[in-house]
């Protein structure tokens, strides 16, 4: 036996105990020129199946596989032909299992008395009931950053938790469950997400196994589209580490244009600036998309046309108080803008809802179209609405130029 290998009776030992029932994880750590190398092992569950998620964090390089039963035995015979100074321990329902092997090659055994332990792939009960605790988002959190290695909320990263989870709630509340075919199995239809503007693809991977594990669907692609190379090449690398790679994609490309031969079902957009956002909508409606959730950011374009000698004269006298005082005129025109693309979205067809959708203490940016095709377009009710506000302050907004082939047809019928 060569030195720092394990006895082969000690090496069969762990592969009954990982291969068999009642396995709950493994972690060796590995000690090398300075540097740490660490893998683990553990049982969870992804869409209905049993796999084994593998962990390796080589030296604070953070990355991720899920496994069959095969795989997770190849990755098992990995970790025991480790060589030097490492740590091992294996856990069961029955018990623990400790082996160190020194710096000079020494191997160490303990055992702990015999337990009887109730294993559980699924998140603690006592964790609070938001998005990302009701399935094990642990690697998620660790390899985008939101989380410390030891799976804690960084609390630099509080706030952009509590928005990805208010973000999640919407989705809950807003996306049917996932369809049954005749045989009342889960349906293997795609459904395939853009997220437009994607920046640093935290909300893009939540959504992604936000769908997979808690609503249901078996064939989920979801694309992130940012014009800005690093952060597309760090979101791939991440989609890499994930093990998720050929379902969570992205491009590099202004959003306007960006193609896909995909039938988006969901577009979203998480505080894509200015006209960037009315890019996204018109977007969505254009690949007709059923789901449309848009939490808007800044807005300038209006602001241009308004209260600057560009509006109408008896709006800008009406208001003039308020459109003197630089960031209430931005207040406005933000509501405005908000205001002419829900009502844009119900012409088209889009039942709509503007709201709340996290707390101001996470984001002041919290406010989301809602929209969810199902409506006659064309109705009578959200033409008037809006063709009235657009009289009254004399401006054409943006995403009625950019939608102007779709709205048109509606415009020359009820003139």
């Amino acid at each position: 036996m060569e030195k720092f290998e394990l006895e082969a009776k000690l090496k069969e030992e762990i592969r009954a105990r990982v291969l068999g029932e009642g396995f709950m994880k493994i972690v060796q750590t590995v000690r090398r020129g300075g540097k740490t190398f660490r893998i683990s092992m553990r049982p969870v569950e992804i869409g209905g199946e049993r796999k084994f998620q593998a962990e390796m964090n080589d030296d604070g390089q953070v990355r991720v596989k899920n496994l069959d039963a095969n795989g997770a035995a190849e990755g098992l015979e990995e970790i025991l032909a480790q060589k030097g100074a490492r740590d091992l321990h294996l856990m069961t329902a029955k018990g623990d299992l400790h082996v160190r092997v020194t710096r000079k090659g020494h191997v160490m055994e303990s055992r702990s008395a015999e337990m009887d332990r109730v294993v559980s792939v699924r998140p603690h009960d006592r964790v609070k009931k938001v998005p990302l605790t009701s399935f094990d988002s642990t690697a998620l959190l660790r390899t985008v950053g939101i989380a410390d290695g030891s799976g804690a909320v960084r609390a630099s990263m509080r706030g952009k938790y509590d928005q990805v989870n208010d973000f999640l709630k919407v989705v809950g509340e807003t996306v049917a469950p996932a369809p049954h075919g005749a045989g009342q199995e889960l349906s293997d239809a795609p459904f395939v997400v853009v997220d437009c503007g994607c920046g640093k693809a935290y909300l893009t991977f939540s959504l992604y196994f936000y769908l997979t594990e808690v609503m249901g669907y078996r064939n989920v692609k979801v694309i992130g589209v940012d014009r800005r190379g690093d952060v597309i090449a760090a979101a791939h690398a991440m989609a890499e580490q994930l093990d998720i790679v050929d379902k969570v994609v992205f491009a590099e490309c202004d959003l306007s244009q960006f193609q896909t031969s995909d039938s988006p079902s969901m577009v979203v957009s998480l505080h894509a600036c200015d006209t960037a956002t009315d890019e996204a909508l018109a977007k969505g409606v254009e690949w007709k998309a059923k789901y449309i959730l848009s939490a808007p950011c800044c807005q300038h374009e209006l602001q241009k046309a308004i209260g600057n000698g560009g509006g109408k004269a008896r709006a800008d006298a009406d208001f003039g108080g308020l459109l003197r005082q630089g960031i209430l005129r931005e207040r406005l025109c933000d509501i405005l803008t908000d205001s002419f693309r829900a009502q844009i979205l119900r012409i088209l067809g889009y039942r709509t809802q503007v709201v709340e959708f996290a707390s101001p203490d996470a984001t002041a940016r919290n406010i989301m179209l809602k929209c969810t095709y199902g409506v006659r377009p064309g109705q009578a009710g959200p033409m008037g609405e809006y063709l009235a506000l657009r009289e009254y302050w004399q401006v054409v907004p943006w995403l009625e130029t950019r939608l102007s082939e779709k709205l048109g047809k509606h415009f020359e019928r009820y003139s």
